[in-house]
């Protein structure tokens, strides 16, 4: 990719998104040789627990990330249950990291295992941000025997779409002339911050791929999806103008769902709670990232919002959080009907040595 000038004194950037192959699970089959080429998940056992990873033998099998595990085992009877070693994966992740800072300061980390890097000026002063992904993929293998793939275009959006394009140890470019053509045949499904809840309802609307999604106004959208109605405006039509952000510190984790009807039994809050604190989780998990304190977001029919907190001393297990999420739901009578329910960590388990980025994690459930 060259720079480009769309508009005078405009620059095209060059981003990457490195996205580690089924990091936690290869990082088992790299120290445990007698697991490689076997299904394999990363967290619980087969008796309860949640799949932190998914080996690529296990996917065959329908298995993957936040997946109870009874139900990982049911499908797949010889599957490999490998415990977590958070250690270890932050250790290999600093390693990893330090060939990012070979190329860019302008670093921005997501989890352990995937991180936004522009390339637009770097320190090789290399022109082709291609030629810099496969080198930086090719050096992850060399130091860690981990496979990585890559994703190239002009902004963030694409950039993460992309790395998914050529999984596991591959990489693809998304170029600025090309990018409104892909998008447009592009399965909204795929689109990246297009949640499995809102995909559902854009297809309710008609919205089946990137070109329904294009025939419809800025305000018809702004009205159906409210502020990420704009969002889905610009990201069909390849504009996605958030900056790689290097400096950005994580404070907490949550997930959080807007229902089109509200809820109204205790029995409902809690089915609805049981599919977010899984995101929860699937995100802390895929991080490494623990929280002391447990919160629970109520969001009444009349928009009045509520909170409920309990901090513990240690950081809770899975298991434990679920328990003081319920606790916290039954704390006391509801009194309205819910529009919004939502669980978060904060206190998070993180110093200054270990410090993760991106955005509050939230599912697009508008």
């Amino acid at each position: 990719m060259e720079n480009k000038e769309s508009n005078p004194g405009q620059i095209i950037r060059k981003i990457i998104h490195v996205d580690m192959d089924a990091f936690y699970a290869s990082v088992e089959q790299l120290d445990h040789p007698e697991w490689r080429g076997k299904p394999l998940v990363v967290g619980g056992n087969a008796a309860r627990g949640v799949v932190a990873a998914a080996s690529y033998e296990a996917r065959k099998y329908g298995i993957h990330s936040a997946m109870s595990s009874v139900l990982a085992a049911r499908k797949c009877p010889h599957l490999i249950f490998a415990p977590h070693r958070f250690d270890r994966y932050r250790e290999l992740s600093r390693q990893i990291r330090e060939i990012f800072f070979e190329y860019t300061d302008l670093v921005e980390p997501l989890s352990l295992d995937e991180a936004f890097l522009d390339v637009t000026e770097n320190k090789m002063g290399l022109k082709s941000a291609i030629l810099i992904a496969r080198q930086i993929r090719q050096k992850i293998k060399e130091k860690t025997g981990l496979n990585a793939s890559a994703g190239v275009s002009y902004n963030k959006f694409l950039a993460k779409i992309a790395s998914d394009l050529n999984k596991p140890n591959g990489q693809a470019v998304i170029l600025p002339e090309e990018a409104e053509e892909f998008l447009e045949k592009l399965p909204i499904k795929k689109f990246f911050g297009i949640g499995k809840v809102t995909a559902e309802k854009m297809e309710k609307l008609g919205i089946f791929n990137g070109k329904d999604l294009k025939e419809f106004s800025l305000q018809f959208l702004t009205k159906k999806f409210g502020k990420s109605g704009l969002h889905y405006y610009n990201i069909v039509r390849g504009i996605h103008l958030s900056e790689v952000q290097p400096h950005r510190v994580r404070k907490s984790l949550s997930a959080e769902n807007t229902f089109e009807k509200d809820l109204i039994s205790l029995e409902e809050m809690e089915m609805e709670l049981k599919s977010i604190f899984e995101e929860v989780i699937k995100r802390s998990q895929k991080g490494g990232i623990k929280g002391r304190t447990v919160t629970i977001k109520l969001k009444y029919a009349d928009f009045t919002q509520q909170t409920r907190s309990k901090t513990l001393e240690q950081y809770p297990e899975p298991a434990q959080i679920w328990e003081v999420g319920i606790e916290l739901l039954r704390q006391e009578e509801i009194p309205k009907a819910i529009r919004l329910l939502g669980l978060g960590l904060s206190n998070l388990n993180i110093t200054e040595e270990q410090v993760h980025f991106g955005e509050q994690l939230k599912i697009p459930f508008e």
